[in-house]
């Protein structure tokens, strides 16, 4: 991955304890998530990614995406405290986008927790709200 001036690029295994602790700083785990295997799962296979930024050797932003043959999803977009307010998530988010654009994705998704107030940034990068309900269920006990 680059470094200083660098840009965004692909995170390898050895980013995994980075990206993670950047996720908890940026309030976007949960105790019933496992940070580490989304991270290792998305690594695993060719329609997933996480592109990250480094800044002098420290990883500033990260953004998760995946295509799962009908449409492209991100997760886990999240700018270290210190580097927010100078464009690095609009940035990943548009890399993010190239990256499924691609892939022949015709539509990127995200979902948002009620508690993330990050709605007007995805707003203001073209994202509209959807009339929609998720549900979930776990497969593993």
């Amino acid at each position: 991955m680059n470094d200083g001036a660098g840009g965004i690029a692909p995170l390898a295994a050895a980013d995994a304890d980075a990206a993670i602790a950047l996720w908890h700083e940026a309030g976007l785990t949960r105790p019933w998530n496992d940070p580490a295997r989304d991270f290792a799962r998305a690594l695993a296979g060719p329609a997933s990614t996480i592109l990250g930024l480094k800044r002098d050797g420290a990883l500033i932003a990260t953004v998760m995406a995946g295509d799962d043959g009908h449409r492209g999803w991100l997760y886990y977009l999240a700018v270290a405290a210190g580097a927010r307010g100078q464009g690095h998530g609009k940035t990943m988010l548009g890399a993010a986008e190239s990256w499924l654009a691609a892939r022949g994705c015709p539509k990127a998704m995200l979902m948002i927790r009620n508690d993330n107030p990050v709605e007007g940034f995805y707003a203001a990068a073209g994202y509209s709200t959807e009339d929609v309900l998720v549900m979930a269920r776990w497969l593993e006990s």
